[in-house]
């Protein structure tokens, strides 16, 4: 195996680490508050290219941390379950020292990138990587990781809107909350999955305390939850009816992904890595047509 391939090889096994292509989850979320801070800041949905790239920057950064430290501080855990035992970070692909060494570099980049935005963003760096941090020790002892990784997540649109416009108005903490309530929603779905092998291992999740029964209708709660907020942040941000439309299709697609999982649990899978991605790029695309219509009148 020469260089290049070897190279190549372990690329895509931190690829498989931090599952890459699930970044659309957080992508859609940044990018819908940075049109809409570009709107109120410059009246058009784009912040320039160097804000742009930044922020890419910091967000790839910040979830392959989160992701890697996940993997590192739950080797043990992952080891035990079946559904886990064959990522990089436990079947041998990526060593110890190579997990230490790819999150120390990650939160590097993180707090660098940090520092170019603003003093703001940078002010708030390292609260967000404890943050990112704390969420993989809390299965360990509450069921509130649901919601931690809800927070985790919701922290993307915050940071948008950080890079751009220096400050935190009240409609980017409704768009954030709706976000950590999305997530919690599908991570108790999710988590399902995981009811037995928590119980046995004294781990903490809604499914393993109250079944799948109550999980679901709790998950249910929770993304009537997201669409509030997120119809809050519309009304706030004072975006128009297209911006409106996206709300209603995420709820109906909110609908169609609680009706899989109600239908047979073996749709969890599908309901949350095809819907959830769709979902967020269905909203992006919706605030995107409706800053370019509020810019050019059609």
């Amino acid at each position: 195996m020469n260089l290049f391939q070897a190279l190549g090889k372990q690329i895509k096994n931190f690829s498989d680490l931090v599952a890459f292509e699930h970044t659309i989850f957080s992508s859609s979320f940044i990018l819908i508050a940075m049109v809409v801070a570009s709107m109120q800041m410059y009246g058009i949905p784009w912040c320039g290219w160097e804000t742009f790239i930044l922020c890419i920057f910091a967000l790839v950064s910040a979830r392959n941390f989160a992701m890697g430290f996940n993997r590192l501080k739950d080797r043990d855990i992952d080891a035990l379950n079946f559904r886990t035992n064959k990522r990089p970070s436990v079947d041998g692909r990526i060593s110890l020292s190579g997990l230490v060494a790819f999150n120390v570099i990650n939160a590097l980049i993180f707090i660098c990138v940090s520092y170019c935005i603003n003093t703001l963003a940078f002010y708030l760096c390292a609260p967000f990587l404890v943050i990112l941090a704390f969420y993989s020790y809390t299965k360990r002892f509450s069921a509130i990781a649901h919601w931690v990784l809800g927070v985790c997540l919701g922290l993307a649109p915050i940071a948008g809107v950080i890079a751009v416009m220096g400050e935190i108005p009240l409609w980017s903490i409704f768009l954030s909350v709706g976000v950590l309530f999305w997530v919690a929603g599908f991570d108790l779905l999710y988590s399902i999955q995981d009811i037995e092998f928590d119980k046995d291992n004294h781990l903490h999740s809604i499914p393993a305390y109250f079944g799948v029964k109550a999980t679901l209708w709790i998950s249910r709660l929770c993304h009537i939850l997201a669409i509030g907020f997120w119809a809050s942040f519309v009304y706030e941000a004072q975006l128009g009816k297209i911006a409106e439309l996206g709300v209603v299709l995420s709820a109906l697609m909110l609908c169609y992904e609680q009706y899989l999982v109600s239908v047979h649990l073996k749709n969890i899978p599908k309901a949350f890595f095809v819907t959830n991605g769709y979902l967020g790029m269905i909203f992006f695309i919706c605030i995107l047509i409706d800053s370019i219509k509020a810019v050019y009148g059609y």
